[in-house]
């Protein structure tokens, strides 16, 4: 009987199932593109009755080597069935074995050739009128951009299949694009945008009983929570979608989604229950005989086995794994297990084998295009350096790592989500190993540019949206030895990953099919790579490399790097800034405390404390829980960390002849106001002026106050409103004295728009924000640690005004939103600071100039007291934002009222002192009531 494309297209959906996919959920692209047995659509025969018996040789020639995983054969077969269609004029033929060849170069992740075949598929699909074809043709394009990281461009093909499924009234397809929609979120880390449509599709799947849907989109919500860190939530989704998998028969969704339990629970540092269902989906994979989903399991267990450090069962694992991706050409993946046995070596100390098995891998993700593999494979080699006591050879690859993150980071697209690695640290790990050893060095200037990269980093570890600017695109300049040695190490790199697309392309020949020419070829190259391979010994030991670091030790060195940043900052910013202005980087590491400090007239200098890690952070809690205490001493725990922020750079701020500090915190010092610190004999606010920043290569210190600002208030004053986060019931009430507050506001600063409860709703508030230059919200925010989906400011009718809404705005004529009832570290617990870091960016990229936030809950009647005194300090001499801040609560401090006219002075004093509570109003001086307030941005 004739072997029509029907039978042809379910056969290769169920041969198709290896496909290279994210190593996180495992995947396939037959999957993702919903090419399975149980869902395809029956296919026309390309053929006509003139060329029916060849093409029935043809397509079932072609199945067989598409089983056999001969790909390269498979695509000739089919072009031979092309040549008898065009011969014929078959345009539907044409069409059909277009799209057959576009899904075979997909395969061969030749993507630029499907792409053009399956744009031929499309026209011929468009001609016809075939729109359930144009449906289907949209979606592989959609994924084709989708495998290459190119999600705009996949969202808008994806859109487009779908519109077309739903104008032919296609649910299944329907409810296929959807999900399809939700991969694009995802890969743009918009997760709650990707869980819309993915509920969406489960829906739909839930409608029709279609349970392969069901299955596949309750896997890729699992996928999607554990992307965000929410394994144990992941779990409950991959056992749903497991029943649903075995219910179809489905033994590959089976092995997958068996494998992304055992990821989670790996992730979970769960490493038994890991290797129980990785075990499993191995099982599975064998049994089925799909040697790519076997390897890339094998590959997983080798890096649980690699954490728990067992590395001689990882070797076990992870050499077959490798055995078996060079054998199927899977580049992405020989490279990412390289790089973890490069792992394994480093664990058992065996740095040559290391550098050798990162340097193979660098050479393929150089040539796969895998940036953020590259990345890392580049700080693991800095890592192993430093332990072969080469630093400044490892200060070279730590650079070349920072700044292929920078590069990423500046790029308008996202890249490929990469394949599951086993990730020891991270990214914000390499930045602050540089940092550290450049402080060793004594390479103070290029300490702060890394210093003021890592905050940007740690921003974009916490958002997942955070872009460059041209200077942090610039990274850190390598100086003239480290491009002499970076230069000479790419020539090696260059040349390996020559030879290694030769042999690809060489291995590829099936071996019977190859001619003794080849076949010696190939030896060849083999014994070529392998003495690259001892290259790199060579290389960082050769006496030309070695006379280049000697010119980089400490002993012979200059600064030999281009000072146009100090500059900048010196002459553009530190020497334009009143009063007088430093600025202040410390650097948290484990066994020290780094300061580093940059004056208007002078070098950089930084200064070692010796002080542990877990000692600071000790300290910090100590003092956080006495500044949220009215009733505590909180001089003590603010004089112990006095004498370590502050202190140690003493003489260097009296030579500065500086006033105020511009200040980048690090980790946990995010959490405490450095205004609140003690000398023994004042509060640090009572002699500098205070302006916190993200990084300074994200803020523009442009003054451009307005003589009369113009201030929109808002209030919650009133009410009571409930909601769940995370299944936790969460209660506000209204703020007693936010109503007081306001009403101050609007008698010193005249023009003032009130917004009291119901007024102050998203649609009254929003669409006004540009509309002044000062936005007041005295109401309830929470900024969480590690969720920035979940911080949200309450509105006054109850709605919630989430961070991510923020990043919707465009406030360029706003220079100051303040929050006066913000609260962080949660529950007591204190992570890393990133969400203070993340509101600051997040309002900074609306375009407003700087924010103003309390950094734990404050007693509304004191926080009215330091806004009224806040506002009056900026109406009077033009003050800017920092100068008004430190007078407000120098003002509290004292008890001394700022002036005002006696008519602002009777409304205002008389309201405010007279609502207040006496314990209140006689306490106002304790830091709990001033010092949770920080400024964020261009204060000065």
């Amino acid at each position: 009987m004739f072997l029509n494309f029907t039978y042809l297209s379910l056969l290769t959906a169920i041969l198709t199932l290896s496909l290279n996919a994210p190593v996180l959920d495992l995947r396939t692209k037959s999957e993702l593109l919903g090419i399975t047995s149980q869902n395809s659509e029956p296919k026309q025969s390309p053929s006509t009755k003139e060329c029916k018996t060849e093409a029935e040789q043809l397509l079932q020639q072609s199945a067989q080597l598409w089983q056999n995983n001969k790909y390269h054969e498979a695509l000739e077969s089919y072009q031979r069935v092309l040549a008898i269609c065009q011969k014929l004029s078959d345009r539907k033929g044409i069409r059909d074995t277009t799209y057959e060849i576009g899904l075979v170069y997909v395969r061969l992740s030749n993507y630029t050739q499907a792409l053009q075949f399956f744009e031929q598929s499309l026209i011929i699909s468009k001609e016809l009128g075939d729109k359930k074809s144009l449906g289907k043709t949209f979606a592989e394009i959609a994924m084709i951009y989708y495998y290459q990281g190119q999600y705009y461009q996949a969202l808008k093909f994806g859109q487009q299949a779908l519109a077309v499924d739903q104008e032919i009234g296609n649910k299944a397809g329907i409810g296929h694009n959807l999900n399809r929609i939700g991969l694009f979120y995802e890969g743009l880390s918009n997760y709650p945008q990707a869980l819309k449509f993915y509920q969406q599709s489960l829906a739909i799947g839930q409608e029709i009983d279609d349970k392969v849907l069901l299955g596949r989109t309750l896997n890729n919500i699992g996928m999607l929570y554990t992307a965000i860190g929410e394994s144990a939530k992941a779990l409950d989704f991959y056992q749903r979608a497991l029943v649903f998998r075995r219910e179809t028969k489905n033994l590959m969704g089976e092995a997958k989604t068996l494998h992304n339990i055992g990821w989670a629970y790996e992730q979970l540092s769960n490493y038994s229950k890991a290797l129980e269902f990785y075990q499993q989906a191995l099982a599975i994979s064998r049994r089925i005989g799909n040697r790519a989903s076997t390897a890339r399991t094998l590959n997983n267990i080798g890096t649980v086995y690699q954490k728990q450090e067992q590395y001689i069962q990882a070797l076990e694992v992870l050499n077959p794994a490798l055995v078996i991706f060079q054998e199927l050409g899977e580049n992405s993946w020989i490279g990412n297990t390289l790089e973890t046995i490069g792992n394994v070596y480093k664990g058992l100390n065996q740095f040559p084998q290391a550098l050798d098995s990162y340097q193979k891998a660098l050479a393929i993700i150089r040539e796969v295009g895998d940036r953020r593999i590259e990345r890392l494979i580049l700080s693991n080699i800095g890592e192993v350096l430093v332990k072969e006591n080469q630093l400044e050879m490892a200060i070279v690859f730590y650079k070349l790592s920072v700044n292929v993150t920078e590069s990423i980071r500046q790029e308008l697209r996202s890249l490929p989500i990469s394949q599951q690695r086993s990730y020891t640290t991270t990214v914000a790990d390499t930045y602050r190993r540089l940092a550290d050893l450049l402080l060793q060095q004594d390479r103070v200037l290029e300490a702060q540019q890394v210093l003021d990269l890592l905050k940007v980093q740690e921003l974009e570890d916490y958002l997942q949206n955070v872009r460059g600017t041209q200077q942090t695109a610039q990274g850190i300049p390598l100086n003239p030895q480290e491009r002499q040695i970076n230069d000479k190490y790419n020539q090696i790199l260059n040349q390996e990953i020559q030879l290694g697309r030769e042999l690809a392309e060489l291995q590829k020949i099936p071996l019977a099919d190859r001619t003794p020419e080849q076949q010696q070829r190939i030896a060849q190259l083999n014994q070529i790579q392998q003495e690259i391979n001892g290259k790199f010994l060579q290389f960082i030991n050769s006496p030309e490399i070695i006379t280049l670091v000697q010119q980089l030790s400490p002993s012979t060195r200059e600064q030999n790097i281009s000072l146009n940043q100090l500059n900048t900052i010196r002459a553009d910013i530190l020497r334009q800034l009143q009063p007088k202005a430093v600025l202040l980087y410390p650097l948290i590491l484990e066994n020290r405390l780094e300061l580093v400090l940059v004056a208007p007239d002078a070098p950089p200098i930084h200064r070692s404390v010796n002080v542990k890690k877990a000692d600071l952070n000790r300290a910090i809690v100590e003092f956080r829980m006495a500044l949220e205490n009215p009733k505590s001493d909180a001089k003590a725990p603010a004089l112990k960390l006095y004498n370590w922020l502050i202190k140690p750079i003493e003489k260097d701020l009296k030579q500065a002849e500086a006033k105020s500090i511009i200040y980048a915190p690090d980790g946990q010092l995010r959490y405490i106001s450095l205004a609140a610190l003690y000398d023994g004999e004042q509060w640090l606010v009572q002699r500098f002026v205070t302006n916190n920043i993200t990084a300074m290569s994200l803020t523009k210190f442009i003054r451009q106050r307005r003589a009369q600002p113009q201030v929109m208030a808002g209030a919650f004053a009133t009410g009571r409103y409930n909601f769940k986060m995370e299944g936790t019931p969460l209660a506000f009430d209204g703020l007693k004295f936010a109503g007081v507050e306001v009403e101050n506001i609007a008698a010193i600063m005249p023009g003032t728009i009130k917004l009291l409860d119901r007024e102050f709703s998203r649609e009254g508030t929003i669409p006004r924000l540009n509309d002044f230059s000062i936005v007041h919200l005295a109401t309830h925010a929470m900024f969480v640690t590690g969720k920035p989906e979940d911080s949200f400011i309450v509105l006054g009718d109850g709605s919630l005004f989430t961070l991510r809404d923020i990043q919707l705005l465009s406030l360029p004529n706003v220079d100051l939103v303040v929050l006066s009832a913000c609260q962080t570290g949660i529950g007591g617990k204190l992570g890393n600071g990133e969400e203070i870091l993340g509101f600051g960016y997040q309002v900074q990229q609306t375009g407003a100039k700087a924010a103003i936030a309390s950094l734990w809950k404050v007693n509304d009647g004191g926080t009215q007291a330091l806004m009224t005194a806040f506002y009056a300090a900026l109406q009077s001499d033009n003050n800017s934002l920092a100068l008004a801040l430190q007078k407000a609560q120098i003002a509290l401090i004292t008890g001394n009222d700022i002036t005002l006219s006696k008519s602002q002075y009777q409304t205002v004093q008389q309201r405010t002192r007279s609502n207040l509570p006496s314990a209140v109003a006689n306490a106002l001086s304790h830091p709990h009531y001033w010092a949770p307030f920080i400024l964020i941005g261009n204060g000065l």
